[in-house]
């Protein structure tokens, strides 16, 4: 799931020791009046839970003969007839295809829109396979190669099209898309969407690390991905990891389609008719609609538009909404990685990759339409938390003809998973275009919203990722009252009484406060049992029962809870024997488990009864953390490895034990991993390094999980104290960008940094000459790499003999990589034939040359046979262009002997 900041509330329950008992055949959605007490929403709005009973929902989408799909993490889609039905039917089952590990799985879903006349179904997943293997490959276990966050558990994306007959899929799998390769755990497939216009909308991320800067060289053996220019990647050239959110913009190579918006025919899965780049021979360019995202969990479309808006899971600071106004007028390009928010981003800047210094100086990136920083709240004094953050839910409520107030025709809907929280964006004026200024708060305290929708009623539904799908509903006069149960046992051996408890229940108007009326109908055959706040009944054997409570308010508005009891069967006992809470791990440890369970009426209970679940806790702040499900395990032992992960983070192991008439029960232990503290200094202290994706004066202290992986990057170059410095090394002798692999003791670690004073000339075997704007080689050498041939009698002579274009002429030098350069050295023609010496000049230092911006230096060279220096001020880039503007003798060519480069020493 996106990143998020709190665990679910199934292992919020584990951790306190209370026991989840769930009969199997009642475990079905609760009555569709079902509320949900915990959120907090404005006055008159009520939560309500329409269905449960779902492992890991994603995704829900509604079908307009009023059938609604769910789509499971794993890879099951389950279909409901109406609101009212409380048993689901598995409309497909794709587990054996989808790879179900931390954040992948089954994530995207939508329907045809004029389906069951066009009976098709659309899905969105991650593929067990790596590009060109075959599913299942990995079977949802990458121990073998260090786990999903290793680097070397490689699987891909899936778009496919499933042909619906009645509940049922019918036929095969009609796959549209293998492509989006993942190398790591997070950032995989996103959500599927239909525009105004009939199209299929598809969003993915960019299959990136996401605690490292990965620009492609991660992995053993690296760039497993293959993507350009192949092989071990490095700075500044590397195109790969998360700068695959770039691809389309480096044309050489074949375009992937991470951290895309693709615009596709839903009948073949080719670019949509109409697309921006419809001219391109890339199949995968002419898909591409918006790129430069990183994990585009969910959007939504605009009603009556093809607007897309939405919400990109950020890094360590932003999150981000985003509109493509008009998919078909230009691709329009967030900026991630080189951007997070409306800024750089300090991790991939500081690398200083030529994808990202391109867009720095060029183009730049489409800003978003509204952002939220991590560290603060999205609207002034709520109750919603700060801290860790994934936005994760976008919906529009309809312009007109809704069941909610007014104001809130044509509200843009977003949630945020770790946050708990769905805020409303209000337009100015009703059905009106949202305002990013004008936000409210609309519920906190929400559960694990991973997904928005407008349903049946008008009403806003989200689904709830521990297992639940929500809605909420708006009451304009008297509000119904909320009934909730305490029962205690809820199972055991007959006669069993039960003590229903009902004080719980209330009701948001005041004057219905202490006025509810109970009616308990234990075993909900339509009998009014019993009509006091608390009430105790005695079950014979048989069942399983289902108790009922309807509480009424004062004008006998109702609210109802049920609760299934059995008799006969008690609860089975999970134990987790090994390991216990003191056991503590590293990156690529064995953790290994055992467990069993013991029933009162069953005995032991076989290994087959056993279902283990690793959660891996990913915190903010130490008490702010979010879930993510590592793997699911059956049997009485099982192992993993430790994960590669950031800190703070920990573990927690789940077992629960299941009997055989479906009672389960579940325990936990929390495993915290070993860490380390890094210290990261620079010489002289108080210059910049970037640690991960966090720019901070040196020195500072980290603390990490021992042998995980982190990026560290010296800033180069920077000026601290109006002295410039330029980078030199490190004691570790890294890079200036590199991975470090945490040790098992405290270490420190210092860039070394020279101030940016002095030069020294480049040997010209060190550059190259990337181009000219002429060269004459009718009858003579006039080529211009001549002007690095360490011959002064050879000559770059623009063209004179068959035409000769009249000044400014340029030549440009390559250095092959950024480097801070200060000279530029011009040897004029030597001997008595003085034809083309430049006089007017300017220079001009970039990292692209498609976009040079103002000259660094610009003058006039006196008429002279002697070499002549161009004082430059220190300035980063791998290209130069000297442009001459004029001759000593007007003549309209331009001749030079030899250039030379002085860039500033780095060690």
């Amino acid at each position: 799931m996106p990143s998020s900041a709190r665990p679910s509330p199934v292992a919020r329950l584990l951790r306190t020791g209370v026991a989840v008992a769930l009969v199997a055949a009642l475990a079905a959605p609760l009555s569709g009046t079902a509320p949900a007490a915990a959120v907090v929403l404005p006055t008159g709005f009520q939560e309500q839970v329409v269905f449960t009973g779902l492992n890991q929902p994603t995704n829900i989408e509604f079908a307009p003969d009023g059938r609604i799909f769910v789509a499971e993490k794993g890879g099951r889609i389950k279909v409901y007839d109406d609101l009212a039905d409380t048993t689901a039917t598995v409309f497909a089952d794709l587990s054996a295809n989808v790879h179900n590990q931390h954040d992948r799985g089954l994530l995207g879903l939508a329907l045809h829109p004029d389906f069951p006349t066009q009976p098709y179904v659309y899905v969105l997943y991650a593929y067990d396979a790596p590009p060109g293997q075959t599913a299942p490959y990995w079977n949802d276990n990458c121990a073998s190669v260090g786990g999903t966050n290793g680097g070397r558990c490689i699987v891909t994306g899936r778009l496919s099209r499933l042909t619906a007959a009645g509940n049922t899929m019918t036929g095969t799998e009609q796959v549209f898309i293998d492509d989006w390769c993942q190398q790591y755990a997070s950032h995989a497939t996103g959500d599927l969407r239909f525009g105004a216009d009939g199209t299929l909308y598809a969003t993915a991320g960019d299959g990136a690390s996401y605690d490292l800067v990965d620009y492609g060289q991660l992995g053993s053996p690296p760039n497993p991905c293959a993507d350009p220019p192949g092989g071990t990647m490095s700075a500044p050239t590397a195109e790969g990891g998360a700068l695959r959110s770039q691809d389309s913009r480096t044309t050489a190579d074949p375009t992937s389609l991470d951290g895309t918006v693709l615009r596709l025919d839903p009948l073949t899965g080719a670019a949509a008719s109409g697309n921006p780049s419809a001219a391109s021979p890339d199949p995968n360019i002419r898909r591409i609609v918006a790129q430069g995202l990183r994990n585009p969990f969910r959007f939504t479309i605009r009603p009556g538009t093809n607007e897309v808006w939405l919400g990109d899971v950020g890094w360590t600071r932003w999150e981000e909404v985003n509109r493509v106004v008009e998919p078909t007028a230009g691709v329009a390009n967030f900026g991630w990685p080189c951007f997070e928010g409306a800024g750089r981003q300090s991790g991939y800047d500081s690398a200083n990759l030529d994808i990202c210094e391109r867009l720095y100086s060029g183009a730049g990136q489409t800003a978003p339409f509204y952002t939220y920083d991590h560290a603060a709240r999205v609207v002034a004094g709520e109750a919603c938390p700060t801290g860790g953050s994934s936005v994760s839910g976008a919906a529009f409520y309809p312009a007109a003809g809704g069941s909610y107030p007014a104001e809130y025709a044509g509200a843009l809907f977003f949630s945020d998973y770790s946050r708990d929280c769905i805020w409303a964006m209000l337009p100015a004026a009703p059905g009106g275009l949202p305002v990013a200024a004008n936000r409210r708060t609309f519920g906190s305290a929400a559960a694990n919203p991973v997904d928005l929708a407008m349903g049946p009623g008008g009403d806003l539904y989200y689904v709830d990722h521990a297992g639940s799908v929500r809605r909420i509903r708006y009451f304009p006069g008297n509000q119904p009252p909320v009934a909730s149960i305490a029962a205690a046992p809820t199972s055991g051996t007959a006669p069993l009484t039960v003590n229903f408890d009902g004080t719980g229940s209330s009701d948001a108007d005041p004057a219905d406060a202490g006025r509810l009326r109970y009616e308990w109908d234990f075993t909900d055959d339509g009998t009014i049992d019993a009509t006091t706040p608390t009430a105790s009944h005695t079950y014979p054997a048989g069942g399983p029962y289902t108790a009922r409570l309807t509480v009424y308010d004062t004008l006998n508005a109702s609210g109802t809870q049920t609760v299934p009891i059995q008799t006969g069967n008690s609860m089975p006992i999970a134990v987790i024997d090994t390991p216990g809470s003191a056991f503590t791990w590293a990156v690529n440890d064995q953790i290994s488990f055992t467990g069993h369970a013991t029933d009162p009426d069953q005995g032991t209970l076989p290994a087959s009864a056993l279902h283990w679940r690793m959660l891996l806790h990913h915190c903010y702040t130490l008490d702010n953390c979010h879930t993510h499900t590592l793997q699911d395990f059956t049997g009485t032992s099982g192992s993993m490895l430790g994960p590669d992960h950031e800190y703070p983070s920990y573990l927690e192991l789940v077992l629960t034990a299941t009997d055989s008439g479906g009672l389960s029960h579940s325990t936990s232990v929390r495993l915290d991993p070993k860490t380390v503290d890094l210290t990261f200094d620079s010489s002289p202290a108080g210059l910049q390094l970037v640690f991960g994706a966090t720019a901070q004066a040196a020195p500072f202290t980290r603390t990490v999980i021992q042998g995980s992986s982190n990026t560290v990057s010296a800033v180069t170059p920077q000026t601290l104290g109006g002295v410039p410095y330029v980078f030199g090394s490190w004691s570790d002798g890294g890079a200036q960008t590199h991975v470090i692999t945490a040790p098992t003791s405290p270490t420190n670690y210092t860039a070394s940094y020279n101030p940016q004073s002095g030069s020294i000339r480049l040997p010209q075997s060190a550059w190259t000459v990337a181009g000219a704007d002429s060269q004459e080689t009718l009858l003579v050498n006039g080529r211009a790499t001549n002007v690095r041939d360490g011959n002064t009698s050879s000559i770059w002579h623009t063209q004179r003999l068959l035409s000769a274009s009249s000044h400014p002429h340029w030549i440009d030098l390559d250095l092959g990589s950024a480097r801070t350069v200060n000279r530029l050295y011009y040897l004029p023609r030597q001997g008595s034939n003085t034809a083309g010496r430049i006089t007017g000049y300017e220079v001009y230092v970039s990292n692209s040359r498609s976009s040079w911006g103002t000259p660094v230096a610009t003058g006039t060279f006196p008429n002279s046979a002697a070499e002549q220096t161009v004082t430059i001020p220190p300035i980063s880039g791998r290209y130069i262009r000297l442009r001459a503007l004029g001759e000593v003798s007007g003549n309209r060519w331009t001749s030079v002997a030899e250039l030379n480069v002085g860039v500033v020493p780095t060690g």
